[in-house]
């Protein structure tokens, strides 16, 4: 402010004077105070559906298994004998949130090489409870992923039916790393 727009300020408010205890006031909050959203990118691509549902009984396990998974592996993924790498919880979020949180985690645990994980999705005693949803939503939606090998549900200290472990594909490199090192013991 300028010092002549200072003092002609003063001057047009030299007679004003404080309102003192006014309760008919009620000062209105500013409207568009919400931050605008950005885009996520990662998820213009996201193919996971959420149409027509088959609820998974509740006493039916979730497994899954693509053909050529030998059932040692299986095995081995149903005793929880691979190290998790990652884990992802979907306790009390919307169906919308927990596809979005599930697209992402997946693409970035493709992209960062990992194979064994472990999704908390929670459990409902009843069928239609939102658990359950979530549950049956989450076993479509791993099928859907090329890189999802298997999945099964969890041991009871990881979560038993309310969880349950994925094993991703190995990337390329570790393909290539396992070859050499095989290979290496073949010579």
């Amino acid at each position: 402010m300028k010092p002549d727009d200072k003092s002609l300020f003063l001057d047009a408010m030299q007679d004003v004077q404080p309102l003192k205890r006014c309760t008919d006031i009620h000062w209105q909050p500013a409207r568009n105070t919400r931050d605008k959203k950005q885009i996520d990118i990662d998820q213009l691509d996201n193919f996971l559906t959420t149409g027509y549902l088959d609820v998974v009984p509740l006493a039916e396990p979730l497994a899954f298994q693509r053909e050529g998974v030998q059932h040692g592996v299986m095995d081995k993924l149903r005793a929880g004998k691979y190290p998790r790498e990652a884990s992802l919880s979907l306790l009390r979020l919307p169906v919308e949130q927990c596809r979005q949180q599930l697209y992402t985690f997946i693409r970035r645990a493709e992209r960062d090489g990992l194979r064994n994980l472990i999704v908390v999705h929670g459990k409902g005693r009843e069928a239609e409870s939102h658990a359950n949803i979530v549950r049956s939503y989450l076993a479509r939606w791993l099928t859907e992923f090329d890189a999802v090998q298997a999945f099964c549900a969890a041991q009871p200290h990881h979560g038993g039916s309310g969880a349950c472990y994925v094993a991703l594909r190995k990337s390329s490199d570790a393909r290539l790393e396992t070859r050499e090192r095989h290979a290496k013991r073949s010579r």
